[in-house]
């Protein structure tokens, strides 16, 4: 029977990951910051619940080896994460430092315990919850963006450096999922920008932007990267990150957010009077 071992498993995605797995047979360490308050996945056999903030490194130690203590475990599944929204002048130096230490140095301080354990073995996989905003961008998100752009580089690169070992890394990439996620978003709102905030949810709203799947679709999606066995570092999951993903990739980075201004409505400051450089300036 293999383990998988969950941060974020508390709600949403996390949760789901962690009732499928269960269901297809595999123990399961489900870790969220408050267990005792955890009334569902506590009944189940074979789910063990445990304490873990991913932004407390000690605790991060302490449960990781506590895991590690419980039997073999063969997937990593870096979940816990959340949103920040609003334009970067607006985001307070706090909120963007919480941002990056939950959605990024979070998985980087469980992937640093485990892989001495999974190097050890000669064999393991991490997974980590990226996003389609890791893949694409979306204005009115830069911080949160940066922090799943940022995940995904870290596991190309580390993917080299884990293959001599037999460990893989693989990055699930949703776009929107029907969980409690947008409610605890953090949102900086600015009046300046109340135009591309307006355009932006009415993207959301739409489709255009983003389309909103159930989680147990996206968990799915999880499943299979950890039991496909393919050399493949990105899963896009949900309908909305396939299709604005390959929209991306066919059109290419530039023209792909040129379309995304032309959507927003805005101009570019190298197509009108708004910016300019003068020999004066120079």
């Amino acid at each position: 029977m293999k383990t998988i071992f969950i941060t974020g498993a508390s709600t949403g995605l996390g949760k789901s990951t962690a009732k499928l797995f269960h269901a297809k047979g595999w123990k399961v360490i489900a870790t969220m910051r408050r267990p005792e308050q955890e009334t569902e996945l506590n009944g189940l056999e074979n789910v063990t619940l445990l304490p873990l903030d991913v932004t407390n490194i000690e605790q991060i130690r302490q449960t990781v080896q506590k895991a590690i203590s419980l039997g073999n475990i063969d997937v990593v599944f870096n979940n816990a994460g959340y949103g920040l929204i609003g334009a970067v002048e607006s985001n307070t130096e706090d909120q963007i430092r919480a941002q990056f230490e939950t959605n990024f140095f979070g998985a980087v301080w469980v992937i640093r315990e485990f892989i001495p354990y999974f190097r050890n073995k000669r064999g393991g996989l991490f997974i980590n919850t990226t996003s389609l905003c890791g893949l694409t961008s979306n204005p009115q998100s830069a911080i949160y963006n940066a922090s799943k752009w940022a995940l995904q580089g870290l596991a190309e690169s580390m993917s080299y450096d884990l293959a001599q070992f037999g460990i893989g890394i693989k990055n699930v990439a949703p776009g929107g999922i029907k969980t409690d996620f947008t409610k605890a978003m953090q949102v900086s709102a600015d009046e300046a920008y109340d135009a591309t905030m307006a355009k932006m949810m009415e993207g959301f709203q739409d489709g255009t932007l983003m389309e909103f799947t159930e989680p147990h679709l996206i968990a799915e999606v999880v499943y299979r990267a950890a039991t496909d066995d393919e050399d493949q570092l990105t899963y896009p999951a949900g309908n909305d990150a396939i299709r604005l993903y390959n929209k991306r990739l066919d059109q290419g980075p530039e023209a792909f957010r040129k379309d995304l201004m032309a959507y927003l409505s805005l101009n570019s400051p190298y197509q009108s009077n708004t910016f300019k450089i003068t020999t004066e300036d120079a």
